[in-house]
């Protein structure tokens, strides 16, 4: 099944490296370590195949991809040798790169992209489509009365003021055109009544938010022990300090804040309760692409004895997130193809606040996950099988 992959952002680091991530999976130059979908247990017949996805996107700046990568490269989060390897690929997917619209109406912008995405769908003969936005996180959206009617947004957009956030523009452009959409981000993306109404309307999947690559990740195995051994957690601090562009962005206190309240959102419902203590999240720039993340649990056993438990995580949050936006693309793609519609809950397991979800154990999620790839692959009615 040949699938366009178009990235919202596509010229970041979590894009560039999914981008030579992919390539370099194609032209058999890397093992697919971290691509979940790779495993014996969610390999089959629905998903597309890692050579038949075609990558494009859009983004605001205008740096050559090969630049970005080269940059990546120098900061130690791609092989020298595969960028170099690459360069020819590297280019031909430059040609599938699109400035984002700027100027006019919403109504406007939007039209630029769907014409993008169908012309992009139309010169590669896609047979799917999902769009991925790996852009920088927005702070959150300031409620608007058009959020919750589609046709009074319709009519909004073409008016003097923008009422949609770039991420749920995106989304608007996507289900417009006839494409998933994916948000890998604590943005608005698709989480609006209007833009569920487009998705409905449509007949499109769509799956998100917010990719969980560290610290939430840890936080996702851990808190469910505690709740299982039912020992009280009375506080839970962490200090996560990153450079890199996530990094500055998330120097805005409108956008620390949306990031803060995802990271936040696992201990609250797994546990019950609320435990003292707050998550910080800091710029170094020195740090460049990877990031820290330090925590403190302080916790009560039998008969009220104190004790405590600290961890510390350090990764490339580019390297850890890049595989995930690869599975996610093909598993949105094959949700598609196999008439799914509307908030794919069963891909809670990807993310920090994911939609409707009923839990945010990783365990639990992983069976979820399971399931509903097996589900997959039946109705694509083969017997399981690797794809490469």
């Amino acid at each position: 099944m040949r699938t366009g992959v178009w990235l919202v952002g596509a010229r970041g680091s979590v894009a560039t490296t999914s981008i030579v991530g992919a390539l370099a999976l194609r032209a058999g130059l890397a093992a697919p370590t971290g691509c979940v979908t790779e495993l014996p247990e969610l390999r089959g017949p629905a998903l597309p195949a890692l050579s038949d996805l075609v990558l494009g996107g859009h983004d605001l700046v205008c740096t050559p991809l090969t630049k970005r990568a080269e940059a990546l490269a120098d900061a130690g989060v791609l092989p020298a040798r595969l960028v170099a390897a690459l360069t020819d690929e590297l280019t031909g997917v430059e040609d599938d790169l699109r400035p984002a619209p700027t100027g006019g109406s919403q109504a406007d912008r939007a039209a630029t992209l769907v014409r993008e995405l169908t012309g992009f769908r139309d010169r590669h003969a896609l047979e799917r489509l999902v769009v991925v936005n790996v852009s920088a996180t927005e702070p959150v959206a300031v409620p608007h009365p058009a959020h919750a009617d589609l046709a009074a947004l319709r009519v909004a957009l073409a008016g003097p003021d923008d009422v949609l956030p770039a991420s749920s523009l995106a989304a608007y452009a996507a289900f417009t055109a006839g494409a998933a959409y994916v948000d890998f981000t604590p943005s608005t993306g698709a989480r609006l009544p209007a833009l569920t109404a487009l998705a409905a309307e449509r007949g499109l999947p769509y799956a998100g938010h917010d990719g969980k690559t560290g610290e939430t990740l840890v936080k996702s195995v851990l808190a469910p022990m505690f709740a299982m051994r039912n020992l009280a957690v009375r506080s839970w601090s962490g200090t996560n300090l990153l450079g890199g562009g996530d990094g500055a962005t998330l120097a805005d206190p409108a956008a620390n804040a949306a990031k803060v309240e995802s990271k936040q959102r696992v201990l609250g419902e797994t546990l019950g309760y609320v435990p003292q203590g707050r998550t910080r999240i800091e710029y170094v720039e020195d740090l460049g692409d990877f990031k820290t993340a330090w925590d403190l649990v302080t916790f009560a056993g039998f008969l009220g004895t104190g004790m405590r438990m600290e961890f510390t995580w350090h990764g490339c949050d580019s390297a850890l997130a890049a595989p995930l936006v690869l599975d996610l693309a093909r598993l949105t793609a094959a949700a598609h193809a196999t008439g799914h519609t509307g908030p794919l809950t069963e891909l809670a397991f990807f993310f920090k606040d994911p939609l409707g979800a009923a839990t945010h154990s990783l365990a639990e999620q992983w069976i979820r996950l399971g399931d509903f790839v097996r589900g997959l692959h039946a109705a694509a009615g083969g017997a399981d099988g690797p794809r490469g």
